[in-house]
């Protein structure tokens, strides 16, 4: 058995051309080749190999395609997935950044004290009445920029 596949492994290439015939000697022994010797009963087998149209080749490459295709996609889909994350993220700042100017802004109108740390000295620092309009006027800009 294994020297009947051996010998088929061999005489691969030389059936290319043709059907694939299964030869049986007068004393058992079998060979595959694409033409019998004298002597020999001759069995078809069905295997034909015709290298223009190889079934095997043209499914390799179709694998291949699909799976280039199938990485492409999951590319796209990653890409896509990371564009909608960023934008999600990008709108919840903005909105945080809303409710933000929104909060300040009604504690301005209020008239709530708000305090500020100093930079230089690091001190805590009341906003006087004189800059009150002017805090109004940059909460309101903010909340003209972020709350659309």
């Amino acid at each position: 058995m294994k020297s009947a596949i051996a010998l088929l492994m061999m005489l691969a290439p030389f059936a290319a051309h043709g059907q694939l015939l299964k030869c049986v000697g007068k004393d058992g022994k079998v060979e595959y080749a694409s033409l019998c010797p004298p002597e020999t009963k001759e069995i078809q087998t069905g295997i034909r190999n015709v290298p223009s149209a190889s079934p095997s080749a043209t499914t390799q490459k179709s694998l291949a395609e699909r799976e280039a295709d199938f990485k492409k996609r999951q590319m796209e889909g990653a890409e896509a997935r990371q564009k909608d994350e960023k934008i999600a993220a990008e709108s919840q700042e903005k909105q945080a950044a809303c409710e933000q100017a929104r909060t300040y802004l009604k504690s301005l109108q209020v008239g709530n004290r708000i305090a500020r740390v100093d930079p230089k000295t690091g001190e805590r620092v009341f906003l006087e009445d004189p800059d009150r309009p002017g805090e109004i006027a940059k909460a309101q800009r903010a909340i003209d920029g972020n709350c659309r």
